[in-house]
């Protein structure tokens, strides 16, 4: 359903305001903020055999996901990167390792070539904005919604901005889908009725699995 055009909008200009801003992060600390986002992702989510991790290409100084799913990798897991089918349509995933072969896809983005296509057990999503109730705010398309909404079971997000994504809301509507947790360079959030709240990691490790059993997906494996 089209969004109203006042909601549409301010979601671009939002849009563009956030990109902007992340894109002016001090190389420093951008590299500090994704040092600290890599640890907790590595140190909370131990994806192992059995898995299926989808992850994005990083785009316009977007958090680098690719050395913590290689992580994963050498524990058991497979990747996948995701590829833009056509307008309106859910993405397709199709697997990906380091030296991989790729192609260049839609935004200019690298994709495998003539890998096996693969569906995610748990999606690794890089929000443009971030709301107070764990709902994204991405590039426009909706693929990512259309793309949870297709899959059963439906894979467990973690969201990874960096703190200067954070906006109070992004006005959900009826069809986006909430943030399963966020894990930033401050600390870890889980979904929860009406909002995110912190926890450590421990806790978001034990909500995680139980949320992995609910939904009929792998175990994760131990540390």
């Amino acid at each position: 359903m089209p969004l109203p055009p006042e909601l549409a909008a301010w979601r671009k200009a939002e849009r563009a305001r956030l990109i902007a801003l992340r894109m002016a992060a001090p190389a420093a600390e951008h590299a500090r903020w994704s040092q600290a986002i890599d640890a907790r992702l590595r140190s909370t989510f131990p994806f192992g055999r059995g898995w299926v991790i989808g992850l994005c290409w990083p785009f316009q100084a977007e958090f680098d996901a690719r050395p913590v799913a290689a992580h994963f990798r050498e524990r058991g897991a497979r990747l996948a990167l995701p590829a833009v089918v056509g307008k309106a349509q859910p993405l397709a995933f199709y697997e990906w390792w380091p030296g991989a072969p790729l192609k260049t896809g839609v935004y200019g983005l690298e994709v495998p070539d003539g890998t096996a296509r693969l569906v995610p057990d748990a999606l690794l999503v890089p929000p443009v904005g971030l709301g107070r109730q764990g709902d994204r705010l991405g590039y426009g398309g909706g693929f990512y919604d259309r793309t949870l909404a297709s899959l059963e079971p439906r894979p467990i997000t973690i969201a990874h901005p960096f703190e200067l994504s954070r906006i109070p809301t992004t006005t959900p509507q009826a069809h986006d889908i909430l943030m399963d947790f966020v894990v930033t360079e401050a600390g870890i959030e889980a979904q929860v009725p009406g909002g995110l709240e912190p926890v450590e990691p421990v806790e978001a490790r034990r909500r995680f699995e139980a949320l992995a059993a609910a939904r009929g997906l792998p175990r994760v494996q131990p540390a």
